[in-house]
This record gives C-alpha cells, structure tokens and sequence, in this order.
C-alpha cells in the first residue's frame, strides 16, 4: 500500500471523491495516512474523520512566512511516512522545497484545461469567470505533478466539460467537479499507487495495467 497525505484547506468535496473512490475499490494500493487541514475549520476534516483517517491541522495562520509553514507541511509528511502528496482544494502554495523534495510525487487537481486559466491567483471560480469571460466551449479539469511554478508540472490525465451557454461560474464548477474533477483525480492517485506512471520531461507515460 502506498502511504498517501491529502492536503485541504476547504469543504473537502474532492477528498470525498477519493474516499468514495476507495471505498468502492476504484483506487487500488492506496492508504491514506493522514489528512492535513491548512485551517481548523475544514469541513474536510469532519469527512476525513467520518471515514476513519487520521488528521491534521497545520494552521497557516500560526507561521509567519511560508517558508516556516512549508517546512511544518513537510515535517508532518515525513513523520506519517507519506510516499504520494495529493493537494485536494489546498489553497496555499507551498515553498518550491516542497515540490523538490517529494519531485514527482505531489499531485494537484486544477479545474481547467491547462495551460489555459492557470497559474498564480487561478483557484475556485475565479477560474470558472476566466473561462466564462473569455467564451470558450470547452473546459475541463487537469490532474499534474506539482511543480516549483504553479500549474506547471507534468500532466497526468485531462478530462473535457462542455461549457453551456446559461453557465454561471458556479454551475460551471459544479459540473466540471462531477464530470472531470471527481473522476480524474482518483484514477490518478491509483494510477501512481500501482506504479503506472512514468515522468518522461513533460510527458507523463501511463503503462498498462498487468493482471496477476
């Protein structure tokens, strides 16, 4: 089993995809070890506990730079053993030695098609505006290895979402959090917890799976 930290900061609606995904036997040679809340007042939290995991917080209000609050995300990594980080609805950017340290093994869930609205300051429905503003037909969500730059890492899968012509942000988010977001960030933690990911640059090469 592959010892995995999921890191929140809100409501926890992709943590709970992940559990449900467990729990129905969708994400294969996973553990969660720990989940690590940003704030104590995490709905996430309450999810996680509901599910039997343990938990966390490491309140970014209690560090004065990020830095410092890297370091603490970090030491409590090291201390679970955590072998995969999966950033679910964390809204920090944590310090480039994160990423550094565990290279290739954090994975976050953007909701969009990058390279197109991401980057710094691109998270929740500001996205969502982004894309309604700039009129496309299509979005998405993106599963990628995290990177020193924001939204920049290796892409692991890409799920498209039609975007409708009554579509307010929230709409647009709800249902690309049913129909990509949901789907794709679990298949990508069971992907890495069966060995099925090979970095390649900036590709990311996924194998076939092998029947024992």
């Amino acid at each position: 089993m592959v010892k995995t930290v999921v890191l929140v900061s809100g409501g926890g609606t992709n943590l709970q995809a992940i559990l449900d995904s467990l729990a129905d036997g969708r994400i294969k040679n996973c553990e969660i070890a720990a989940v690590i809340s940003s704030s104590p007042d995490a709905y996430a939290l309450t999810r996680a506990e509901k599910a039997g995991v343990p938990t966390r917080v490491v309140d970014v209000k209690e560090y004065p730079d990020r830095q410092r609050y890297t370091d603490a995300i970090e030491r409590v990594c090291l201390e679970v053993g955590a072998e995969l980080i999966v950033l679910a609805g964390f809204l920090y950017v944590l310090s480039p030695s994160f990423s550094e340290t565990y290279e290739n093994k954090v994975i976050n869930i953007h909701p969009a098609l990058i390279p197109s609205f991401c980057g710094n300051g691109a998270y929740g429905l500001r996205v969502h505006k982004k894309a309604l503003a700039y009129g496309v037909k299509v979005s998405g969500a993106t599963s990628h290895f995290v990177v020193a730059e924001a939204d920049a890492g290796p892409i692991i899968l890409q799920k498209a979402v039609k975007v409708e012509e009554d579509d307010t942000p929230e709409v647009l988010q709800r249902r690309i959090m049913e129909q990509a977001e949901w789907k794709i960030l679990p298949e990508s933690i069971s992907l890495f917890c069966q060995g099925r990911l090979v970095v390649e640059g900036r590709r990311v090469r996924i194998l076939p799976e092998v029947n024992e």
